[in-house]
C-alpha cells in the first residue's frame, strides 16, 4: 500500500506493509534512526513523534493513519544545521543523559510549549507524563523546558 505523508517538511510517498507501525515506517524506510525504539507497548515515550502537532507513540501508531498527514521527528526540529531552542535548552541543562528518551521528551516538550507557551511546572510535568527517563531525575528537563519557554 502506497501512503502519502509530509515528513519534517517533505513530501514522502512511502510503500508500507500492511500492520506496519510509524515507527518501522520511520527508521527502515525514511532512515530517521533518532525515533527509538525502546519498549514497543507505548510505555517508555522514546518513539515519541508529532502527528498533525500531536505526540503519538509510534511504535503503536500503524504508518496507515499518517495517509495525508504531517509528522515531525527529531531530525526535523533543527532549522540549517542549527539546534532549536528546545533542543539547545537540553544541552544547556544537562537534560540528555544518555541521549536514549531526549528525542521524545523534546517532541513532547514541543507540542506542549505550541499549546502553553509559557508553561507552568505542573503543566510541564503532565506535558511529559508519557515520557520515562531513567538517567536524569526529571528536574534537568523541567527546567530545560521552562528555559526554553523564556527564550
Amino acid at each position: 500500500m502506497k501512503i502519502e505523508c509530509t515528513v519534517n517538511g517533505q513530501r514522502e510517498i512511502i510503500e508500507i506493509e500492511p500492520g506496519e507501525t510509524l515507527l518501522e515506517m520511520l527508521r527502515n524506510r525514511l532512515g530517521l534512526t533518532g525515533v527509538k525504539k525502546g519498549c514497543e507497548v507505548g510505555e517508555c515515550g522514546a518513539c515519541t513523534v508529532l502527528v498533525e502537532d500531536e505526540p503519538v507513540d509510534s511504535c503503536l501508531y500503524l504508518a496507515a493513519r499518517v495517509d495525508g498527514k504531517e509528522i515531525l521527528t527529531i531530525e526535523g526540529l533543527s532549522q540549517g544545521g542549527k539546534l532549536s531552542k528546545l533542543q539547545q535548552a537540553f544541552i544547556d541543562e544537562g537534560a540528555v543523559q544518555c541521549g536514549f528518551c531526549t528525542p521524545g521528551f523534546i517532541l513532547s516538550a514541543h507540542a506542549l510549549l505550541k499549546r502553553h507557551p509559557q508553561p507552568t511546572e505542573e503543566e510541564i510535568k503532565q506535558g511529559l507524563a508519557g515520557n520515562l527517563c531513567r538517567c536524569t531525575g526529571y528536574q534537568n528537563i523541567i527546567r530545560a523546558v521552562q528555559k526554553a519557554s523564556n527564550e
